[in-house]
Protein backbone atom coordinates (compact mmCIF):
# COMPACT_ATOMS: atom_id res chain seq x y z
CA UNK A 1 0.00 0.00 0.00
CA UNK A 2 2.89 2.02 0.18
CA UNK A 3 3.39 2.95 -3.42
CA UNK A 4 -0.18 3.94 -3.84
CA UNK A 5 -0.57 6.13 -0.47
CA UNK A 6 0.30 9.55 -1.83
CA UNK A 7 -2.38 9.44 -4.92
CA UNK A 8 -5.12 7.61 -2.64
CA UNK A 9 -4.43 10.49 -0.07
CA UNK A 10 -4.93 13.26 -2.67
CA UNK A 11 -8.21 11.58 -3.95
CA UNK A 12 -9.46 11.31 -0.65
CA UNK A 13 -11.87 14.55 -1.34
CA UNK A 14 -15.08 12.72 -0.20
CA UNK A 15 -18.44 11.53 -1.33
CA UNK A 16 -21.81 8.90 0.12
CA UNK A 17 -24.36 7.31 -1.90
CA UNK A 18 -27.73 6.91 -0.71
CA UNK A 19 -29.74 3.77 -0.96
CA UNK A 20 -31.74 3.36 -4.23
CA UNK A 21 -34.33 1.12 -4.91
CA UNK A 22 -35.22 -1.83 -7.89
CA UNK A 23 -35.22 0.23 -10.83
CA UNK A 24 -38.39 0.25 -13.66
CA UNK A 25 -37.96 -1.72 -16.62
CA UNK A 26 -37.04 1.63 -18.57
CA UNK A 27 -34.54 2.67 -15.82
CA UNK A 28 -30.63 2.86 -17.16
CA UNK A 29 -29.43 -0.87 -17.99
CA UNK A 30 -27.02 -0.67 -15.13
CA UNK A 31 -29.76 0.11 -12.57
CA UNK A 32 -31.87 -2.72 -13.67
CA UNK A 33 -32.17 -6.21 -12.28
CA UNK A 34 -35.38 -7.46 -13.50
CA UNK A 35 -35.37 -11.54 -14.28
CA UNK A 36 -34.20 -10.69 -18.15
CA UNK A 37 -31.46 -8.91 -16.83
CA UNK A 38 -28.54 -11.41 -18.10
CA UNK A 39 -30.22 -11.43 -21.54
CA UNK A 40 -30.81 -7.87 -21.91
CA UNK A 41 -26.94 -7.49 -21.04
CA UNK A 42 -25.73 -10.37 -23.24
CA UNK A 43 -27.87 -8.62 -26.56
CA UNK A 44 -25.94 -5.60 -25.97
CA UNK A 45 -22.94 -6.92 -25.75
CA UNK A 46 -22.92 -8.64 -28.63
CA UNK A 47 -23.59 -5.82 -30.02
CA UNK A 48 -20.75 -4.30 -28.65
CA UNK A 49 -18.34 -7.14 -29.05
CA UNK A 50 -15.51 -6.30 -26.91
CA UNK A 51 -14.87 -5.03 -23.06
CA UNK A 52 -11.78 -2.85 -21.96
CA UNK A 53 -10.83 -4.36 -18.50
CA UNK A 54 -8.72 -2.32 -16.56
CA UNK A 55 -6.85 -4.53 -13.68
CA UNK A 56 -4.50 -5.45 -11.33
CA UNK A 57 -5.48 -9.06 -10.52
CA UNK A 58 -2.68 -11.82 -10.67
CA UNK A 59 -1.32 -12.43 -13.89
CA UNK A 60 -0.73 -15.53 -13.53
CA UNK A 61 -4.44 -16.05 -12.74
CA UNK A 62 -5.81 -13.20 -14.80
CA UNK A 63 -6.16 -15.50 -17.98
CA UNK A 64 -8.07 -17.86 -16.60
CA UNK A 65 -11.12 -15.50 -15.67
CA UNK A 66 -10.74 -13.72 -19.25
CA UNK A 67 -11.03 -17.09 -21.38
CA UNK A 68 -13.82 -18.55 -19.04
CA UNK A 69 -16.02 -15.18 -19.59
CA UNK A 70 -14.95 -15.45 -23.13
CA UNK A 71 -16.00 -19.06 -23.88
CA UNK A 72 -19.10 -18.08 -21.82
CA UNK A 73 -20.35 -15.39 -23.68
CA UNK A 74 -18.73 -15.00 -26.69
CA UNK A 75 -17.36 -11.37 -25.42
CA UNK A 76 -14.06 -10.77 -26.20
CA UNK A 77 -11.79 -9.04 -23.41
CA UNK A 78 -9.27 -6.53 -23.74
CA UNK A 79 -7.09 -6.18 -20.67
CA UNK A 80 -4.53 -3.33 -19.22
CA UNK A 81 -2.96 -4.76 -16.37
CA UNK A 82 -0.49 -2.88 -13.98
CA UNK A 83 0.05 -2.17 -10.08
CA UNK A 84 -2.59 -1.07 -8.45
CA UNK A 85 -1.47 2.42 -7.93
CA UNK A 86 -1.15 2.36 -11.78
CA UNK A 87 -4.47 1.48 -12.62
CA UNK A 88 -5.84 4.27 -10.24
CA UNK A 89 -3.65 6.89 -11.52
CA UNK A 90 -4.48 6.24 -15.40
CA UNK A 91 -7.87 5.69 -15.12
CA UNK A 92 -8.20 9.23 -13.31
CA UNK A 93 -5.24 10.56 -15.77
CA UNK A 94 -7.60 9.85 -19.05
CA UNK A 95 -11.21 10.78 -17.01
CA UNK A 96 -9.20 14.25 -16.23
CA UNK A 97 -8.22 14.71 -19.95
CA UNK A 98 -11.93 13.77 -21.14
CA UNK A 99 -10.81 10.01 -22.35
CA UNK A 100 -12.64 7.38 -21.75
CA UNK A 101 -11.20 3.92 -23.06
CA UNK A 102 -11.67 1.77 -20.01
CA UNK A 103 -15.12 -0.58 -19.16
CA UNK A 104 -14.39 -2.12 -16.25
CA UNK A 105 -12.03 -2.06 -13.55
CA UNK A 106 -10.81 -4.95 -11.29
CA UNK A 107 -8.21 -3.38 -8.40
CA UNK A 108 -7.99 -3.41 -4.32
CA UNK A 109 -11.01 -1.26 -2.53
CA UNK A 110 -8.94 1.73 -1.60
CA UNK A 111 -8.54 2.43 -5.25
CA UNK A 112 -11.99 1.62 -5.84
CA UNK A 113 -13.15 4.30 -3.28
CA UNK A 114 -10.50 6.61 -4.73
CA UNK A 115 -12.56 6.13 -8.52
CA UNK A 116 -15.75 6.86 -6.55
CA UNK A 117 -14.90 9.88 -4.57
CA UNK A 118 -13.98 11.04 -7.93
CA UNK A 119 -17.44 10.49 -9.77
CA UNK A 120 -15.43 8.05 -12.78
CA UNK A 121 -17.68 5.13 -11.85
CA UNK A 122 -21.51 4.25 -11.73
CA UNK A 123 -24.13 2.66 -9.30
CA UNK A 124 -24.55 -1.19 -10.39
CA UNK A 125 -27.88 -2.90 -8.87
CA UNK A 126 -27.59 -6.54 -9.50
CA UNK A 127 -29.48 -9.51 -8.15
CA UNK A 128 -25.79 -11.07 -6.88
CA UNK A 129 -25.61 -8.41 -4.50
CA UNK A 130 -27.57 -10.63 -1.93
CA UNK A 131 -24.88 -13.39 -1.66
CA UNK A 132 -21.89 -10.89 -1.25
CA UNK A 133 -20.40 -10.64 2.71
CA UNK A 134 -22.67 -7.18 4.28
CA UNK A 135 -19.23 -5.98 5.42
CA UNK A 136 -17.45 -6.01 2.25
CA UNK A 137 -19.91 -4.18 -0.06
CA UNK A 138 -20.01 -0.24 -0.49
CA UNK A 139 -22.65 1.68 0.73
CA UNK A 140 -22.98 3.13 -2.73
CA UNK A 141 -23.04 0.41 -5.41
CA UNK A 142 -20.57 1.86 -7.25
CA UNK A 143 -18.21 -1.66 -6.88
CA UNK A 144 -18.70 -4.66 -5.35
CA UNK A 145 -16.49 -7.02 -3.31
CA UNK A 146 -15.07 -10.20 -5.54
CA UNK A 147 -12.51 -11.46 -3.04
CA UNK A 148 -10.98 -10.82 0.27
CA UNK A 149 -7.15 -10.56 0.51
CA UNK A 150 -7.06 -12.04 4.17
CA UNK A 151 -3.52 -11.52 6.07
CA UNK A 152 -2.46 -15.00 7.68
CA UNK A 153 0.96 -15.68 9.05
CA UNK A 154 3.06 -18.16 7.25
CA UNK A 155 5.99 -20.56 8.65
CA UNK A 156 8.19 -23.00 7.16
CA UNK A 157 7.62 -26.38 8.35
CA UNK A 158 10.87 -27.52 8.87
CA UNK A 159 12.30 -24.31 10.85
CA UNK A 160 9.37 -23.93 12.99
CA UNK A 161 7.56 -26.61 15.39
CA UNK A 162 3.93 -27.06 15.15
CA UNK A 163 3.99 -26.49 19.07
CA UNK A 164 6.22 -23.76 19.33
CA UNK A 165 3.61 -21.72 17.00
CA UNK A 166 2.33 -18.38 18.51
CA UNK A 167 -0.93 -18.08 20.05
CA UNK A 168 -1.22 -14.46 20.07
CA UNK A 169 0.92 -11.40 19.09
CA UNK A 170 2.17 -11.28 22.26
CA UNK A 171 3.98 -14.75 22.09
CA UNK A 172 6.18 -12.86 19.24
CA UNK A 173 8.38 -11.01 22.17
CA UNK A 174 9.47 -14.91 23.08
CA UNK A 175 13.08 -15.20 22.17
CA UNK A 176 12.67 -18.04 20.45
CA UNK A 177 11.47 -15.78 17.56
CA UNK A 178 14.52 -13.64 17.21
CA UNK A 179 16.28 -13.45 13.94
CA UNK A 180 13.09 -15.38 12.52
CA UNK A 181 10.44 -12.59 11.74
CA UNK A 182 9.63 -11.51 8.51
CA UNK A 183 7.07 -8.79 7.15
CA UNK A 184 5.92 -7.17 3.85
CA UNK A 185 6.97 -3.72 3.61
CA UNK A 186 3.84 -1.90 2.23
CA UNK A 187 1.71 -3.59 4.77
CA UNK A 188 0.44 -0.48 6.25
CA UNK A 189 -2.90 -0.68 5.63
CA UNK A 190 -3.11 -4.25 7.29
CA UNK A 191 -0.99 -2.59 10.01
CA UNK A 192 -3.44 0.13 10.77
CA UNK A 193 -6.19 -2.24 10.91
CA UNK A 194 -4.27 -4.29 13.21
CA UNK A 195 -3.27 -1.88 15.46
CA UNK A 196 -7.01 -0.41 15.87
CA UNK A 197 -8.18 -3.87 16.73
CA UNK A 198 -5.96 -3.75 19.20
CA UNK A 199 -6.17 -0.66 20.57
CA UNK A 200 -4.31 1.68 19.19
CA UNK A 201 -1.58 2.78 22.03
CA UNK A 202 -1.44 -0.95 23.24
CA UNK A 203 -1.00 -2.24 19.59
CA UNK A 204 1.64 0.31 18.38
CA UNK A 205 3.75 -0.45 21.73
CA UNK A 206 3.34 -4.14 20.89
CA UNK A 207 5.24 -4.07 17.85
CA UNK A 208 7.82 -1.40 18.87
CA UNK A 209 8.61 -4.44 21.69
CA UNK A 210 8.37 -7.13 19.13
CA UNK A 211 10.96 -5.30 17.28
CA UNK A 212 13.32 -4.14 19.87
CA UNK A 213 13.31 -7.79 21.25
CA UNK A 214 13.30 -9.76 18.10
CA UNK A 215 13.66 -8.07 15.24
CA UNK A 216 11.80 -7.96 11.72
CA UNK A 217 13.27 -8.68 8.62
CA UNK A 218 11.25 -6.48 5.72
CA UNK A 219 10.69 -7.61 2.67
CA UNK A 220 9.16 -6.22 -0.50
CA UNK A 221 6.55 -8.33 -2.17
CA UNK A 222 4.27 -11.09 -0.98
CA UNK A 223 5.37 -12.83 -3.52
CA UNK A 224 9.11 -12.54 -2.63
CA UNK A 225 8.27 -13.18 1.63
CA UNK A 226 6.53 -16.47 -0.01
CA UNK A 227 9.15 -17.90 -1.66
CA UNK A 228 11.36 -16.93 1.40
CA UNK A 229 9.53 -19.17 3.65
CA UNK A 230 9.41 -22.18 1.37
CA UNK A 231 12.97 -21.71 1.43
CA UNK A 232 13.80 -20.93 5.46
CA UNK A 233 15.37 -17.76 5.10
CA UNK A 234 12.18 -16.74 6.71
CA UNK A 235 10.78 -18.83 9.35
CA UNK A 236 7.54 -17.01 10.30
CA UNK A 237 5.86 -14.66 8.46
CA UNK A 238 3.85 -12.04 9.89
CA UNK A 239 2.04 -10.78 7.12
CA UNK A 240 1.03 -13.06 4.22
CA UNK A 241 -1.85 -13.74 2.06
CA UNK A 242 -3.78 -16.68 2.73
CA UNK A 243 -4.13 -17.67 -0.87
CA UNK A 244 0.03 -17.43 -1.49
CA UNK A 245 0.39 -19.95 1.94
CA UNK A 246 -2.68 -22.28 1.08
CA UNK A 247 -1.37 -22.44 -2.71
CA UNK A 248 2.49 -23.28 -1.71
CA UNK A 249 0.87 -26.10 0.88
CA UNK A 250 -1.10 -27.86 -1.28
CA UNK A 251 2.09 -27.95 -4.05
CA UNK A 252 3.89 -29.96 -1.03
CA UNK A 253 6.25 -26.90 -0.14
CA UNK A 254 7.36 -27.15 3.76
CA UNK A 255 4.68 -24.38 4.24
CA UNK A 256 1.93 -23.85 6.96
CA UNK A 257 -0.45 -21.16 8.29
CA UNK A 258 -2.38 -19.81 11.22
CA UNK A 259 -4.63 -16.81 11.65
CA UNK A 260 -3.69 -14.53 15.12
CA UNK A 261 -6.29 -12.15 16.13
CA UNK A 262 -7.59 -9.89 14.66
CA UNK A 263 -7.84 -11.76 11.41
CA UNK A 264 -7.32 -8.60 8.99
CA UNK A 265 -9.11 -8.75 5.40
CA UNK A 266 -9.27 -6.35 2.83
CA UNK A 267 -11.73 -6.35 -0.13
CA UNK A 268 -10.60 -6.44 -4.05
CA UNK A 269 -13.73 -5.60 -6.63
CA UNK A 270 -15.15 -4.87 -9.63
CA UNK A 271 -16.89 -1.56 -10.59
CA UNK A 272 -18.18 -0.11 -14.27
CA UNK A 273 -16.97 3.08 -15.40
CA UNK A 274 -19.39 5.73 -15.38
CA UNK A 275 -18.91 6.71 -19.12
CA UNK A 276 -18.01 3.00 -20.27
CA UNK A 277 -17.88 2.71 -24.18
CA UNK A 278 -19.66 -0.72 -23.71
CA UNK A 279 -21.78 -0.39 -20.79
CA UNK A 280 -23.49 -4.22 -21.64
CA UNK A 281 -20.24 -5.98 -22.02
CA UNK A 282 -19.04 -4.01 -19.04
CA UNK A 283 -22.15 -5.55 -16.54
CA UNK A 284 -22.26 -8.78 -17.97
CA UNK A 285 -18.82 -9.29 -16.61
CA UNK A 286 -19.20 -7.35 -13.32
CA UNK A 287 -22.07 -10.04 -12.90
CA UNK A 288 -20.06 -12.59 -13.93
CA UNK A 289 -17.48 -12.27 -11.27
CA UNK A 290 -19.66 -12.06 -8.63
CA UNK A 291 -21.90 -14.13 -9.67
CA UNK A 292 -21.05 -18.05 -9.06
CA UNK A 293 -19.16 -19.10 -11.66
CA UNK A 294 -16.72 -16.37 -10.75
CA UNK A 295 -17.09 -16.73 -7.22
CA UNK A 296 -16.07 -20.35 -7.46
CA UNK A 297 -13.37 -19.59 -9.91
CA UNK A 298 -11.75 -17.09 -6.85
CA UNK A 299 -12.17 -20.13 -4.62
CA UNK A 300 -10.59 -22.72 -6.63
CA UNK A 301 -7.50 -20.37 -6.78
CA UNK A 302 -7.58 -20.37 -2.72
CA UNK A 303 -8.83 -16.52 -2.72
CA UNK A 304 -11.32 -16.12 -0.46
CA UNK A 305 -14.41 -15.73 -1.90
CA UNK A 306 -16.65 -12.66 -1.53
CA UNK A 307 -19.74 -14.58 -2.21
CA UNK A 308 -21.41 -16.35 1.22
CA UNK A 309 -22.43 -19.03 -1.26
CA UNK A 310 -19.05 -20.35 -1.70
CA UNK A 311 -17.55 -22.23 0.79
CA UNK A 312 -13.78 -21.52 1.55
CA UNK A 313 -11.17 -21.96 4.51
CA UNK A 314 -11.76 -18.80 6.44
CA UNK A 315 -15.33 -18.76 5.65
CA UNK A 316 -16.89 -19.10 8.89
CA UNK A 317 -14.18 -16.53 10.50
CA UNK A 318 -13.86 -13.41 12.22
CA UNK A 319 -12.63 -11.33 9.58
CA UNK A 320 -11.99 -7.66 10.63
CA UNK A 321 -12.21 -6.26 6.85
CA UNK A 322 -10.99 -2.76 6.00
CA UNK A 323 -13.05 0.13 5.60
CA UNK A 324 -11.95 1.45 2.41
CA UNK A 325 -13.12 5.30 3.32
CA UNK A 326 -11.35 5.65 6.33
CA UNK A 327 -7.91 3.82 5.39
CA UNK A 328 -8.13 6.62 2.69
CA UNK A 329 -8.62 9.43 4.81
CA UNK A 330 -5.70 8.11 7.38
CA UNK A 331 -3.24 6.57 5.01
CA UNK A 332 -0.54 8.98 5.73
CA UNK A 333 -1.23 8.13 9.32
CA UNK A 334 -0.53 4.46 9.07
CA UNK A 335 1.91 4.81 6.67
CA UNK A 336 4.01 6.82 8.75
CA UNK A 337 3.27 4.38 11.67
CA UNK A 338 3.67 1.41 9.89
CA UNK A 339 7.44 2.41 8.58
CA UNK A 340 8.20 4.51 12.03
CA UNK A 341 7.44 1.11 13.82
CA UNK A 342 8.47 -1.10 12.14
CA UNK A 343 10.32 -0.52 8.87
CA UNK A 344 13.08 2.14 10.22
CA UNK A 345 13.36 0.23 13.87
CA UNK A 346 14.24 -3.15 11.57
CA UNK A 347 16.82 -1.12 9.77
CA UNK A 348 15.25 -1.78 6.14
CA UNK A 349 14.31 2.47 5.58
Amino acid sequence: MRNRTAALFLLAIGASGVAWGQARPDAPIARYDGPDREQRLLAGARKEGVLMLYTSFHEQNLPLFVSSFEKRYGIKVRTWRSGADKVLQRIVTEGGAGRFDVDAVHVGSGELEALHREKLLQRVSSPHHKNLLPAAMSSHREWAPTYLTVWVQAYNTNAVKKETLPRTYQDLLDPRWKGKLGIEAGNDDWFGKTVTEMGEQKGLKLFREIVAANGISVRKGHSLLSNLVVSGEVAFAITMHSNLSESARKQGAPVGWIALQPLVARANGVAVARKAPHPHAALLFYDFLIGDEGQKLFAERDYVPASRAIQSPLKSADLKIIEPGPALDQADKWEKAFRETVVRRSGAD
